[in-house]
Order: C-alpha cells, then structure tokens, then sequence
C-alpha cells in the first residue's frame, strides 16, 4: 500500500501483502486431524480455507477502515468542522431517518386512528356537550357575573390606587429638588454674605483699596489744576505788582 489514504482493491492480486503484517496464529496440528463430526477431512480444509480468506478480507477492511477515517478527520479539519458540528449532523441524520422508517410513520399512523376514534366517539362528543353546557350554565349565573364585577371593580381601584402613588412620589421628587435647589441658594449666599468682609479686611483688597484712591486724588488734582489754569488771565489784572515780584 503506497499511502494510508489510498483506496484499497479487494480484487487486487496484491491483498495478500496486508495480510503479512497479521500475526501469525500458531494451529493445533492434534486439532486439525480430528475432524469435526459429520464433515470429512476434505470438507475440513474446504471450511478452513474459507475461514481464512474470510479473516483476512475482514483486515483488510480494518485497515481500509482505519485508512478512511484518518484521511476524513484530515478534511474536517481542512474545513473547520469540529466534533461537535459532527455530533450535530449525525443526530439529525438519525432523526431524520428515524421519521421515515417504517416503525416511526407506523406509529404516526396509529395514533392519528385513535385519535378519530376517540373525537368521533359517542362518549366524547357527549362529554364535550356536557362541558360546553355546563360552561354556559356558569357564565350566566348570578355568581359568576357578580365574581366577574367584583374582580373589575377590584382592578379599577387598584390602577387607581397606583396612581395615585405614582402622583405622590412625582410631587415629591419634585419638592424635594426645590427645596435641595433653594438650600443650595442660601448656601451660596450665606456664603459670599461671610466672605465678603473677610475679603476686605485682607491685605490685598486694602492695597488694592489705597491704589484706586490714590489714582482718583490724581486725577481729581489735575482737574483742578487745569481750572486755575483757565482763570488766572481774568484774575492777573486784579493783583498788585508786588504779587508779581520775584522773591
């Protein structure tokens, strides 16, 4: 056999190299000379023959077998195809072959006679009959219809009470939000309230303080400055030359 994957020829003239590497089974030779009962020695060996022609076919196909597999696991896994997706494949092949087979559509067939039989019989129509009146004798009795207005009348008050439950914890989320937004209003303002003079007691607000004030004398200085400017040419007649002097 050149490869594991190659087919193997039954017919082939060449079968008989597998069956070189099969032990050799050692024979009785006290055995062979006694011949069964009934059978001569020739029908013996005739038997025996076959035997072994048989052992040997059986093998071969072991190994044809074995040869056949290694080379499908070989393609599965070329493929992709895991165990599982076999194990999936096989069942459903085994149930589809257990739907058509005989036993299966048999039995299909049987139970659906039952059926018919047991639906067209006169004790199931006539209990049939008897449930549907009896059904119809209890929806309209005064029991049923007064049950039937409780349990509505139940169910409204109970949507109603929910609701009403839905409505109040709305209202409250809702004040509970104002009242966290307004405490947190105070809060802001209480807080600048209180750092507010602590701001202008600090160093830095009192310099800064001094500078604005300084730069207003400035400015308010230069305007008047520029004032007794524009009238000193009106008042310059009105002093004496002695004003004028040098010192």
């Amino acid at each position: 056999m050149e490869s594991a994957n190659q087919d193997i020829n039954l017919n082939s003239p060449n079968k008989g190299l597998l069956a070189d590497a099969m032990t050799d089974v050692p024979v009785d030779n006290a055995a062979r000379s006694a011949a069964p009962e009934g059978l001569t020695l020739a029908e013996e060996e005739e038997l025996r023959s076959e035997l072994a022609k048989v052992e040997e076919e059986i093998g071969t196909l072991r190994q044809v077998l074995a040869a056949k597999e290694r080379h499908c696991g070989e393609l599965k896994r070329k493929l992709g195809l895991t165990p599982l997706d076999g194990l999936k494949q096989n069942l459903s092949k085994s149930w589809h072959d257990v739907q058509v087979s005989n036993a299966y559509v048999k039995t299909s067939e049987k139970l659906g006679e039952w059926n018919d039989k047991v639906t067209q019989s006169d004790l199931y129509l006539s209990a049939s009959s008897t449930l549907e009146d009896w059904n119809e004798k209890l929806t309209q009795s005064e029991a049923y219809k007064k049950t039937q207005e409780t349990l509505s009348q139940a169910g409204q008050k109970t949507s109603a009470a929910l609701s009403n439950v839905g409505s109040v914890i709305s209202r409250k989320l809702g004040d509970m939000r104002a009242h966290s937004i307004s405490h947190s209003l105070s809060s802001y303002s209480i807080r600048h309230s209180i750092s507010m003079p602590a701001m202008r007691n600090s160093a830095t607000f009192k310099s800064f303080e001094d500078r604005v004030g300084t730069i207003k004398n400035r400015v308010v200085g230069s305007r008047e400055n520029s004032t007794d400017g524009l009238h000193s040419p009106s008042g310059a007649g009105d002093k004496s030359p002695q004003d004028n002097a040098p010192f």
